[in-house]
């Protein structure tokens, strides 16, 4: 009888403890959540910018690069690349000096100079067109670098075709359009200084 009433016990007590396991690990996810293991991000750097941009420039271009290889032949590559040009003015650049008030509700602004802020390569819209090494050389292994290169020189282009088709002067006379709109809204007449040529 004796032997019953221990294995009752202890059956007890092995139940009793599986519940209690149970709840404690049930409470713990409750009350801690799911954790993630993700890694965080890390802020390096914090700018403040002060651009206004006011116009952009899709430029395609079709960019051809042939390097010589050594001691014979050569390797070339043909890219097609769509490029993005923005232009527009640093509002950081104004001084005080810059605005001069004739009366209350006119005002000179003497903006800064447009420039190109940001060019860049679309990587969606960039194909290999074209690539070759000399047939005579097979030996010669292709050059891991030269599209690289290729996309270096379109970025190249892509700057210098924009600053050709007038991008900056675009650039100012919609800043002076876009600041103006914004002050006669609030009942301000603004004028710009003429640009020499």
């Amino acid at each position: 009888m004796k032997w019953k009433v221990t294995a009752i016990v202890s059956t007890n007590l092995l139940a009793l403890a599986l519940v209690v396991a149970f709840a404690s690990i049930y409470l713990s996810k409750a009350r801690w959540g799911s954790r993630s293991l993700d890694t965080p991000s890390v802020i390096t750097q914090i700018k403040q910018l002060k651009q206004l941009v006011t116009v952009r420039y899709s430029i395609q271009r079709v960019v051809g690069l042939t390097e010589p290889k050594v001691p014979l032949g050569s390797e070339s590559i043909l890219l097609i690349v769509q490029g993005e040009a923005l232009a527009g003015v640093d509002l950081a650049e104004l001084k005080p000096r810059d605005f001069l008030f004739s009366d209350e509700r006119k005002v000179m602004i003497n903006l800064p100079s447009a420039k190109l802020i940001d060019t860049y390569l679309d990587e969606k819209q960039i194909k290999i067109w074209d690539r070759q090494i000399t047939w005579w050389t097979p030996w010669v292994p292709f050059d891991p670098e030269l599209e690289h290169k290729a996309r270096l020189r379109a970025l190249d282009e892509v700057r210098s075709a924009a600053l050709a088709m007038g991008i900056l002067d675009q650039a100012q006379r919609n800043a002076e359009s876009a600041i103006r709109d914004f002050l006669n809204a609030l009942g301000v007449q603004v004028e710009f200084p003429k640009r020499g040529s």
